[in-house]
């Protein structure tokens, strides 16, 4: 019986080490660092920047998709439309 609950121990241990890695990877995916040539600047991707930039998608009337995934030219276009689009709190 000792045995049994030792592995059961042992394996649990092992399932959330493994969920603790993939949510930290999910999270550094998420946190994603770009760099905006044109104002020499760089912008860290983050829940804030991702709901600016479906904004600006609705503004272009544009379909959603992912800005790493985007073609340079519309990146750029977007940290230009950033530029001019603060965040209210940053005004």
């Amino acid at each position: 019986m000792k045995r049994y609950f030792s592995m059961l121990v042992l394996s649990a241990s092992f399932t959330l080490s493994a969920t603790a890695f993939a949510q930290d990877r999910d999270h550094d995916r998420q946190s994603q660092r770009y760099e905006d040539k044109a104002h020499k600047d760089y912008h860290e991707w983050n829940d804030r920047e991702d709901q600016a930039y479906r904004h600006y998608l609705q503004e272009h009337h544009k379909k959603y998709h992912n800005f790493s995934k985007a073609s340079k030219r519309e990146q750029n276009d977007y940290w230009k439309w950033r530029h001019s689009h603060p965040d209210e709190d940053h005004r």
